[in-house]
């Protein structure tokens, strides 16, 4: 069998090898088109492809663990290996990635004295089981056992985090106990302090450096780090930050290709480089992350990264320039492509149905039941929407109303009509006055979307993670006692009944139906619509947002059928259209 050894450099038993890898998310991208984007890759002229394992997607509940389909990581990795590529894992219980809550599973926020990325028990007892579970998978996929996996990280970006020595042993300890035969790494931002906190100096572990600019100096950085603690081993860049991801709101960010090559190069001549990110991809479902300033912003369902291929697999001038620079340092590969990828403009399509949430919430949840509100961990729900439900009493005016402990975004619903949508600045935590106009029994519902967690810094922390409303609903100066909970993860949109009542300006679910006879990619134009998720044929396309910066929902032709398709569209802002357009390009904010 083959050996990887770290020493002076990188050897694959005693030759040298020059990693010049790429960061492609197995998860972010349909199982049908991984083919399409190694090849893609190997004929970069990269040797090698990277990837992160987020716990949360494969172990969604506690104790329920999935590798199928899109979570293969497996089939991935050996698909690598018959091209011919090398592959660096990520297995961490912490990726960050931009992904919700970095990879963390939502079901540890039900522990209440759970600590995230520490020694608390509770923590390090789940990261062993999952562990335990995770590493059957891996371990004949490693070097040592005639697979591609060269080496494996310990923790990401720590010393961003925390300087707790003794936790990153422990999570080292737990991946040789499970069966890790390979090197192992950690990787920092460029700079003294966070090397110092987030490294495992002692340890045989390879301090790596994540940057996207400035590349001499960073990787310098990394070098002087190396030499005041004694570290032998090459100099590597584990993220080259070649773009950057897009928050809800902002503007769609690019990069300049000339500026990252030249870096690129730089770090060539010193040392080993793995692009972030190659490609990008999609965050599917609801797994967008959440950055914190003054307040959680969400990331977008594109994560297009502005990276070598965009979004949806495209060649970009970045990437031909970034070849150009690889040229120098390798023979670049004739690569045949062997997927057929096409972008079909199929036109506009009319709603068939379409039906609000209120009229069909008990197809799709049972009520539970507590005097006080509860948060999603609470019951058993990591994402998604939460509905309560109260009876609030007579007619009544209240001066003041408000929602104590919540975080996202709430719209407050009295007997069906919109009342007021409470977002970020946007009185969370103030009072309000609220009219009760029934002569008995006004209900009143609210409804939570969790916009995505944290995932990253000291933020991971926050009571915010936590989903839902926290404290409670105030009125005047009492908290409203008696509440039903509806959990809306919308994992069963099949059950949307749509033969019930439609009331406008509420959240409501609309269904077009399309034939069709060739499958290819498609875009879903959102212009229109408001805010919401929508659904191919059952699959969770992810979120939208009339902010922008996209204004479209990626398709890939995998999740179409020939002949009769379905697309049902979740808005909550109770704005929609007659007509839906599925066109061959993406639409952003104008």
């Amino acid at each position: 069998m083959n050996k990887f050894h770290i020493r002076d450099d990188f050897y694959i038993n005693d030759n040298k090898i020059k990693i010049i890898s790429g960061a492609l998310h197995y998860f972010r991208v349909v199982p049908e088109y991984w083919v399409d984007r190694l090849e893609k890759l190997k004929a970069l002229g990269c040797n090698t492809v990277e990837t992160y394992i987020p716990w949360n997607l494969h172990e969604p509940k506690e104790g329920v663990f999935d590798f199928e389909g899109q979570k293969d990581f497996v089939k991935f990795t050996k698909l690598a290996q018959d091209m011919g590529l090398y592959v660096i894992l990520r297995p961490t219980p912490y990726i960050c990635a931009e992904w919700e809550f970095g990879g963390l599973p939502a079901w540890l926020l039900k522990y209440p004295y759970v600590r995230v990325r520490s020694n608390c028990n509770i923590f390090l007892s789940a990261v062993d089981r999952y562990f335990n579970k995770l590493f059957d998978y891996i371990k004949p996929l490693q070097i040592t056992q005639g697979g591609p996996v060269l080496m494996m990280q310990v923790e990401n970006e720590y010393g961003s985090f925390s300087n707790n020595k003794n936790y990153l042993k422990n999570i080292k300890n737990l991946m040789i106990k499970h069966g890790c035969e390979v090197p192992l790494f950690t990787s920092d931002g460029g700079w003294k302090e966070v090397l110092e906190a987030g490294t495992l100096v002692d340890e045989g572990v390879l301090p790596t450096a994540n940057f996207g600019s400035r590349s001499k100096e960073q990787i310098g950085a990394l070098s002087d780090f190396m030499k005041e603690n004694d570290i032998v081993g090459p100099l590597m860049c584990m993220e080259f930050w070649i773009g950057w991801f897009n928050n809800w709101g902002g503007e769609f960010k690019r990069r300049d290709a000339e500026d990252a090559a030249n870096e690129l190069k730089d770090l060539l001549y010193i040392g080993h480089v793995n692009i972030y990110m190659y490609h990008g991809g999609t965050n599917f479902g609801f797994y967008n992350g959440c950055s914190y300033h003054d307040g959680i912003d969400p990331q977008t369902t594109t994560y297009d990264y502005d990276a070598l291929l965009n979004e949806y697999g495209e060649f970009t001038e970045k990437y031909y320039k970034f070849k150009d620079v690889i040229s120098n340092f390798t023979e670049i590969p004739e690569v045949k492509f062997t997927t057929d990828i096409k972008k079909i403009n199929y036109g506009e399509f009319k709603l068939t149905n379409k039906v609000s949430l209120f009229s069909t919430l008990d197809t799709l949840a049972k009520p539970i039941y507590n005097e006080n509100t509860l948060n999603m961990e609470a019951i058993d729900q990591g994402y998604g929407y939460i509905l309560y439900r109260a009876n609030v009493g007579k007619r009544n005016t209240l001066e003041r109303f408000k929602l104590i402990g919540m975080d996202d975004r709430a719209q407050i619903f009295v007997n069906e009509n919109h009342h007021s949508t409470l977002y970020k600045e946007n009185f969370i935590g103030t009072n309000q006055p609220i009219s009760l106009d029934k002569e008995d029994d006004n209900i009143m519902d609210i409804l939570v979307e969790n916009l995505g967690r944290i995932n990253y810094g000291g933020s991971l922390l926050s009571p915010s993670q936590r989903k839902g409303i926290k404290g409670g609903v105030m009125f005047d100066l009492h908290l409203h006692t008696g509440w039903d909970h509806y959990s809306l993860e919308l994992d069963n949109v099949d059950k949307v009944n749509f033969s019930g009542y439609y009331k406008e300006n509420t959240p409501a679910f609309y269904e077009y139906e399309f034939e069709v006879d060739e499958k290819g990619d498609t875009f879903l134009s959102t212009e229109g619509f408001g805010k919401g998720c929508a659904f191919i044929n059952g699959f969770n396309l992810g979120r939208f947002w009339e902010l922008g910066p996209t204004n479209y929902l990626y398709i890939p032709a995998p999740l179409l059928k020939e002949g009769l398709n379905k697309i049902v569209i979740f808005e909550t802002e109770g704005k929609y259209k007659q007509t839906i357009t599925l066109d061959d390009k993406p639409c952003y904010t104008k």
